[in-house]
């Protein structure tokens, strides 16, 4: 008769451990890949790319024969700065950033051509946003680099859009962030604009002068008009008028033999003569 309770335990730690064996398996083979969230996965058989692309989500694949690159397909944002010159010659040092993704059903092409995202930035990225920077710049002025900034950021933008499409990358937005001049651009620059300032200014006073001087000219004209209306309006009736309202009630004075008596005189020059004496 067997020892059934000898056998049960040898087959628990056999089972044990072919259990652990396959988990071993399992660990160091992985038959399957997990895609996470934001990435695709690039399948590759034997090394070859295949032209299925994996969605996020866990796959199965075959162990040793099938291997899974994963790349991200968010928006990535990288700074560059590049030395250029401008068209008249001034060097300038520009501080650009890009915003850009893989195009997700592409990945598998993208990771055949160029390779992983170092590669990408490395081999296309930089070199394009300096050749582009450079051939956007080169056709303006360094006035014009600053004072028609958005301008060349949409020539930049433009370019850099479709030379990177030919490799599958997309361009979401480029940011100029910075530009730098020579010191002896920039104090040049300063001086300009200071000396501006100063023409605008005594511009302005003469202009202020001008004004005031032919206010006072406009002032005077419009005096010697009024005289000259009054002139042509003065009657003896109305220098009557203005005599009877300036009389202050008492009548002139003249002495005679017996004394002083008043002159009676009402005609309107003599009035106005009088008053005129006051």
């Amino acid at each position: 008769m067997r020892n059934t309770f000898t056998e049960s335990p040898m087959k628990f730690y056999f089972a044990g451990g072919m259990g652990i064996f396959l988990l071993f398996l399992v660990i160091i083979f992985r038959p399957f890949s997990i895609v996470n969230a934001g990435e695709r996965g690039v399948v590759m058989k034997f090394g070859k790319v295949q032209d299925e692309v994996l969605d996020e989500g866990i796959h199965a694949i075959t162990p040793i024969v099938t291997s899974v690159k994963k790349l991200s397909v968010r928006v990535q944002q990288n700074s560059f700065q590049c030395y250029a010159a401008s068209k008249d010659l001034q060097k300038i040092t520009t501080e650009l950033t890009i915003n850009w993704h893989v195009e997700p059903t592409r990945v598998n092409k993208i990771f055949q051509r160029i390779g992983d995202k170092q590669q990408i930035i490395t081999g296309i990225i930089t070199p394009a946003v300096s050749e582009v920077l450079k051939a956007a710049t080169a056709k303006k002025t360094a006035e014009e680099i600053i004072t028609r900034r958005t301008e060349l950021k949409e020539e930049i933008d433009q370019s850099l859009k479709k030379r990177m499409a030919a490799y599958n990358l997309i361009v979401d937005d480029i940011s100029l962030v910075n530009f730098e001049f020579s010191p002896e651009f920039s104090a040049a620059i300063e001086s300009k604009q200071v000396a501006e300032q100063e023409a605008k200014q005594a511009e302005f006073i003469v202009k202020k002068a001008t004004q005031e001087a032919q206010a006072e000219i406009n002032r005077a004209k419009g005096q010697a008009e009024a005289q000259r209306l009054q002139r042509l309006t003065l009657t003896s009736q109305l220098l009557q008028k203005q005599a009877i309202e300036k009389w202050d009630g008492r009548f002139p004075m003249v002495i005679g033999g017996n004394g002083s008596v008043p002159l009676i005189n009402i005609n309107p020059s003599s009035l106005t003569s009088e008053e005129n004496k006051r």
